[in-house]
């Protein structure tokens, strides 16, 4: 799991470096041929688009040294960590929900998906890092608090082998 993520961020730079170093200034020089730059749409888009594939590839490039430091031997297989779907029930509601922890945010993953992606630096993924079924966690979130029993972990290493 963790080498497929590493691929997709990978894939994602590459794609970036590309347009950065080939597409972006091909753009630009074709706006800056058209003269008065004040006034000329087409630059001014390819500058915003130049400053976010930069700001972005700088984004990408640090979740991916981040994730150079995650070994799949280091992540528990008995508890709640890094990749896990985590099955919670609300104590006070009753309702049950499915949770995927990742490192920050949500990277292109099936709308079909069972489980709502979740970072593990969040109140809620904070909480439930380390945590084991039928454990009961508290969460304090700005509209109050929400009381959490987890009911079913399956970690990486079960997902990674099809058992989830």
């Amino acid at each position: 799991m963790i080498d497929e993520l590493k691929a997709k961020l990978q894939a994602e730079v590459e794609r970036l470096n590309h347009e950065i170093s080939f597409v972006l200034p091909k753009e630009i020089e074709k706006a800056l041929a058209h003269g008065d730059l004040r006034e000329n749409s087409e630059f001014k888009a390819a500058l915003e688009r130049q400053h976010f594939a930069s700001a972005r590839l700088t984004h990408l490039r640090l979740r991916l040294s981040k994730l150079s430091g995650v070994s799949e031997k280091d992540i528990p297989r008995d508890r709640v960590g890094f990749g896990s779907r985590v099955t919670v029930r609300d104590l006070d509601t009753k309702l049950t929900e499915v949770y995927a922890l990742t490192l920050g945010e949500f990277i292109e993953g099936d709308d079909d998906a069972k489980e709502r992606p979740v970072s593990m630096a969040s109140p809620l993924g904070t909480a439930l890092l380390g945590g084991k079924v039928g454990q009961a966690v508290t969460i304090t979130l700005p509209m109050g608090k929400r009381r959490l029993k987890i009911v079913e972990v399956v970690t990486v290493h079960e997902l990674a082998a099809g058992k989830g």
